[in-house]
């Protein structure tokens, strides 16, 4: 096993999931309020009646879809897996589902009932854009670029990318924001440096290029993005919003630390943003850069790690 991997696949994960567990306690929190009492440390409780370390749904459906592609890409058994989660309480941090996204439970609804197969469960309406299959996306990343996928033309792996997407969130916008942070996490993986996060951009608009949606993500490609104040930045659960929030976060920090702790401070969906940008981050910086005393706190951490030492060897 390549250590050095697997470093990355834990800076992605671990980094994913603490930014989630941060931003747990205070996720809803306004801006204003959170600049009267910012976050600086884990904390509990809050929103959620749960203690410190605990993630949301974003990294149970991380987990799900790591623990599936582990034994190759079945898009059955990964809808399998969230079912799993969201009715039978698994990938959960202490065996309770909390806080899932409307859009999401449609779409596993529909499939638990047989209605439709996994890549036409996704609602494909303008107004199913949040962020609920970008939160998740991770995996299917690292599936394309180190298992026996990473062969395929560049075609093959965005078709997974955007197939990955449309098990819950079928429109071509949600699509887009997972192939642009893709396309951000590949170049961060090959080059952990925060030059690679703007050519990960410049070869993601080059594929998009003849897409209308693409025009959505304007201010991303803006060569002056990351001067953007604060308060020019919105954090809500909108894909386009989260997507901004968590590269500005990452464009604007210069330690794994300050990212998410920023990202949450923006206030709104907190734990989804802090997560996002968290899991650019964790590679960015890796794995070591993330304080031990929150990863000391993080609910399940070593079936985290667990499962990606799993899914990394079965795709060695």
């Amino acid at each position: 096993m390549d250590e050095s991997i697997l470093y990355k696949f834990k800076g992605a994960i671990l980094g994913h999931a603490v930014g989630d567990a941060l931003g747990v306690p205070v996720e809803f929190y306004n801006r204003e309020e959170l600049d009267r009492s910012p976050v600086t440390e884990m904390e509990g409780f809050g929103t959620y009646p749960y203690p410190a370390g605990t993630w949301s749904d974003d990294t149970s459906m991380t987990l799900a879809a790591l623990d599936s592609l582990s034994e190759g890409l079945h898009y059955d058994d990964i809808m399998v897996k969230f079912c799993q989660w969201l009715y039978n309480d698994e990938y959960t941090p202490s065996g309770e589902t909390f806080d899932n996204g409307i859009t999401t439970e449609i779409a596993l609804d529909r499939y638990r009932t047989g209605n439709k197969p996994p890549l036409e469960c996704g609602e494909t309406g303008e107004r199913s854009n949040g962020n609920g299959s970008l939160m998740r996306i991770i995996p299917f990343i690292l599936y394309t670029k180190y298992s026996s996928y990473s062969m395929v033309p560049l075609s093959g792996k965005m078709n997974i990318i955007h197939n990955a997407s449309s098990l819950t969130h079928g429109h071509p916008r949600s699509k887009i924001a997972c192939g642009i942070y893709a396309y951000i996490m590949d170049a961060l993986l090959d080059n952990p440096r925060k030059e690679s996060v703007y050519s990960g951009l410049e070869k993601a608009m080059d594929y998009y290029k003849n897409q209308e949606e693409l025009s959505k993500y304007t201010r991303l490609f803006q060569k002056n993005f990351q001067e953007l104040s604060r308060d020019e930045i919105k954090s809500s659960g909108y894909v386009v919003d989260t997507l901004e929030a968590s590269i500005w976060c990452l464009l604007t920090t210069d330690s794994y630390k300050d990212c998410v702790l920023k990202a949450v401070n923006l206030g709104e969906d907190t734990d989804t943003v802090a997560a996002i940008a968290g899991g650019l981050a964790g590679i960015l910086y890796g794995y070591d850069s993330i304080p031990e005393e929150w990863l000391s706190v993080l609910a399940r951490k070593d079936y985290i790690i667990s499962l990606c030492e799993k899914a990394y060897a079965s795709w060695e």
